[in-house]
Formats: C-alpha cells, sequence, structure tokens
C-alpha cells in the first residue's frame, strides 16, 4: 500500500517522496482515510510510530479543500503538546508535509519571546503548534484567537495530564468552535485519559496499533543489578564501545542529569544534558548538537526527552530507572525509530528493584540480565583513585520513593530550583532600614534587607523546610 492509495493528494505524496517517505506505516494506515472523512478520532500508539504524520497529512488536505482563509490573530489548525522540543518537533514535520500545500505553520511555546510569538500570529497562520501555557497568556493578551479553528489536536495528552495540564486543557476547548474535528493520541489510556477523551471528542473513531503500554518490539532490552556509586564507571565503558553511535542516557531528575555530564566529562566523553532548567536556546543547542552528531551523547529527563525524534539513536541508557513505570515505555521508544533496531540497557541499584518490578508488570517483558564488564573493576578502581579527597561525602543517596538526597554542598555549588541554603549572616540593614527581613528555615536571620523611603522592616518573609521560589517549567 503507498499513500495515494491511502486518499492522499499529490502535493503531500511528493512532499513525502521528498523526504523518502514510501510505505505508511499501521497508524497512518487506519488513520488517514477516517480523517480525511472528518470524523473525531482517538488514537493509542507509542512513539515512534508515526502518528505526527498520521494525523498533519489528512489535516492539511482538509484544510486546503475547505478553502477558507485565515484572519489575523486566528489559526485553523491548533495541535496541543506537553513539551517544546515536541512542538518543534510536530511543527518541523507540518512545514516540511505541506511545503507544496502552501501552509503556514507557527510555534507557540515559553523560553523563546513571547514578541515573536505576536509577530508570528499578527496575519494569522494555517497551523499554530502550542504548549498550553504559553497559547493561554496569548489569548488572554488579545494576540492569539481560536474563533475560527476546524481542527484540534491533543498529542501525547497522557503526558499533558501528569504535568497537570488539565485545567489548562479545559479553559482552551471551552474557547473553540462547537463544530470542529478533534483529533486525540496517547501512548497509554489509564481511566483519566479515557475520561478526558469523552469530554473532547465527538463519536471518535479509535484506533489502536499496538498494545496499551506495550514496548517496541525492535528494541533490545537488558539491565544490569549494580551498585549506585559504581554506575559511572559501567555507563563510562559503555559509552566507549565504538559500536555505540549516537545515545540517550535518562536520569530522573534535572540535577541528576547536569551531573552525569560533569562525571562524563571528567572521563573524556563529550555530552549534553536538556531538562526545564536550561534555557530554550541552550536546550536547541544541545538538540543540534546531537542531531548532527557532533555530540553523541545526550543526558535527559523524562518530560525533555518527548520530541527528541532523531534518526541514529542506537542504545537507550537508564542510568536511573524510572519509578514511574509509563515512563519507560517512553523512554526506550526513542530508539528503534522508523523501522530501525535498538538496544535499551538499565542500570539498577538495590533500591530501584521495585521499580524494575513494576516495569515488567506493566510491560509484561523482563529484561536480560547482562552481567559486569570484565574490566568494571579496574575502571572502577581508577574513577575512585582520581575522586578529589573527600568527594565520597558528596554521592547521591536515595530513599524508597526514588528521590534523591543530597550530602553537604560546597558553597559555590548551584543548588536545585526551590531550596534554600542554609546558615550565614542573612542580607544587613541600612542606615534607612528598619530591621528588614528575619531568616527563617530556608533563610536564617542577619539584619535583613536594607530599607529605604517609608518601607519598613515588618516581620518579612520567613523561610520554610522545602520552600523557596516557584520552579520553572518541568523537565
Amino acid at each position: 500500500m503507498t499513500f495515494a492509495h491511502l486518499g492522499l493528494a499529490d502535493p503531500l505524496v511528493r512532499a513525502l517522496e521528498a523526504k523518502g517517505y514510501q510505505t505508511p506505516t499501521p497508524i497512518q494506515q487506519q488513520s488517514i482515510p477516517t480523517l480525511l472523512e472528518g470524523r473525531d478520532l482517538l488514537g493509542i500508539a507509542q512513539t515512534g510510530t508515526g502518528k505526527t504524520a498520521a494525523f498533519v497529512l489528512p489535516s492539511i488536505q482538509n484544510l486546503t479543500e475547505s478553502g477558507k482563509k485565515v484572519l489575523p490573530t486566528h489559526c485553523r489548525m491548533l495541535v496541543l503538546a506537553p513539551t517544546r522540543e515536541l512542538a518543534g518537533q510536530i511543527a518541523e514535520s507540518a512545514r516540511d508535509y505541506g511545503k507544496f500545500s502552501k501552509m503556514s505553520v507557527a510555534t507557540v511555546f515559553g523560553g523563546t519571546s513571547i514578541n515573536k510569538n505576536r509577530q508570528d500570529m499578527s496575519r494569522g497562520v494555517d497551523i499554530l503548534v502550542a504548549t498550553p501555557g504559553r497559547l493561554l497568556d496569548l489569548i488572554e493578551q488579545r494576540f492569539v484567537s481560536l474563533a475560527m479553528l476546524e481542527i484540534l489536536v491533543l498529542d501525547e495528552a497522557d503526558q499533558m495530564l501528569d504535568l497537570g495540564f488539565i485545567h489548562a486543557l479545559r479553559k482552551i476547548v471551552k474557547m473553540l468552535p462547537r463544530q470542529r474535528q478533534t483529533l486525540f493520541f496517547s501512548a497509554t489510556m489509564p481511566n483519566a485519559i479515557r475520561e478526558l477523551a469523552d469530554q473532547f471528542l465527538t463519536d471518535p473513531a479509535t484506533v489502536k496499533v499496538a498494545p496499551v503500554a506495550s514496548t517496541a518490539e525492535r528494541v533490545d532490552q537488558f539491565v544490569t543489578l549494580v551498585n549506585q556509586s559504581e554506575k559511572q564507571a559501567l555507563l563510562t565503558i559503555h559509552l566507549r564501545n565504538p559500536e555505540i553511535d549516537r545515545c540517550l542516557v535518562f536520569t530522573r531528575t534535572k540535577h541528576g542529569a547536569d551531573r552525569v555530564v560533569k562525571l562524563l566529562a571528567a572521563n573524556g566523553i563529550a555530552s549534553n544534558a536538556i531538562h526545564g532548567n536550561k534555557s530554550q536556546p541552550q536546550r536547541e543547542r544541545a538538540l543540534a548538537e546531537f542531531k548532527s552528531g557532533s555530540v553523541k551523547v545526550l543526558i535527559a529527563t523524562d518530560i525533555a526527552a518527548r520530541g527528541i525524534d532523531v534518526s541514529g539513536v542506537s542504545h537507550v541508557f537508564n542510568f536511573e530507572l524510572p519509578n514511574v513505570p509509563e515512563q519507560y515505555v517512553h523512554r526506550i521508544g526513542r530508539t528503534a525509530r522508523a523501522g530501525a533496531s535498538g538496544v535499551a540497557i538499565s542500570f539498577c541499584a538495590d533500591d530501584e528493584k521495585p521499580f524494575l518490578r513494576d516495569i515488567e508488570r506493566l510491560t509484561k517483558v523482563k529484561p536480560t540480565p547482562l552481567p559486569l564488564p570484565a574490566d568494571f573493576s579496574a575502571e572502577q578502581a581508577r574513577i575512585k583513585a582520581a575522586r578529589p579527597a573527600g568527594s565520597d561525602t558528596h554521592e547521591r543517596r536515595q530513599d524508597d520513593s526514588g528521590r534523591h538526597r543530597q550530602g553537604p554542598r560546597a558553597t559555590h555549588a548551584a543548588r536545585p530550583t526551590g531550596e534554600r541554603p542554609a546558615g550565614g549572616a542573612g542580607r544587613p540593614g541600612g542606615a534607612n532600614g528598619h530591621g528588614g527581613r528575619p531568616g527563617g528555615h530556608g533563610r536564617p536571620g542577619g539584619q535583613g534587607r536594607p530599607g529605604g523611603g517609608q518601607r519598613s522592616g515588618g516581620q518579612g518573609r520567613s523561610g520554610s523546610g522545602g520552600g523557596g521560589r516557584r520552579s520553572p517549567a518541568a523537565g
């Protein structure tokens, strides 16, 4: 079967040929004819199955045939995605597929200039790909209107719920025309997702191309039992294997990702990290270097990895097992893309064995045990000997919840978002001050910030355990 047999118009077929695509994937075969009829659709498919083309291709054709002109600040098709990387990936695909159909495409997500977003939307666009938060900001400022929307797509709906976007989604849907086509895609289908789909969809067709939470069939899965403190040596040995091309290394936390980058650099291995504490230019640069192959190791958190659709990823390493088993499915799906094979290797410490059992129950697959390499002891001894004296006190410890606890930090070390350092003299008062802000649990005492004018110190702001500034977007 070819794409032309599915009913796609010649401009779309030519765009696919330019990208070297000839045979539709199962989800494309099932979805495209249904969507060309204008029906709502509920798609259940894991990552790497070709679902972006499955919804973008027929949508472009439907928009072309409707012939409506877009008005300033309006869009005709809205694709909502949970992360910046996924939004960028979808927009890139839409531009490629629509290049002979004269479709305009814009992206709207946090971490980029809101003024540029306003400029992009000033004349209106055919296809808008957005994350919910930034989209709502622009709607409230009246720089985006959804009044003429024809097609709504929710991609990675399960991740949307995990990130707490449910209220934003409901607010956005209330702004949409009742007469529209709605497409809803999710890799997993828990009850919460099913209930959300029932609210958004009208008499939808259902497409399921793989069992819920199944892992990619082409991925060979392995696990090595190893102490937490020895994972650095194990990862270093693997990454020196010439058979490994580009690979992804997953950690549970942003701090953990940065830590692995430093550990690898100390062993002569270049890598980049991608997570929510990185600025958008930093994330884009890391992803561009990974795609080009100039840096072959990318360290990622689960959320930031959504949207990393890079061919040639030969291996995925779970430096830390996820404490949410569904994330394992998404992680290993970053390899074995577009019909290729791949390898997933997990490092499992004693306190991570419950996570491994949860993963095995969900996927109904037991990873093949992989013994420690023959040169593991020598590498571990070399790394230990190279550590500065006293650095063992900085080794990471984990509790049963899977959250990391840190040993003492140097005063110059970067601290995790939302955490305030203990100790110190506080902020001194000034000539016009009246005592300033007293310290609390998170920011102990001192004379406080200098006052000025009519402002008095008063009670100020006290710290609290685990308090602090609002953290940036997850991932």
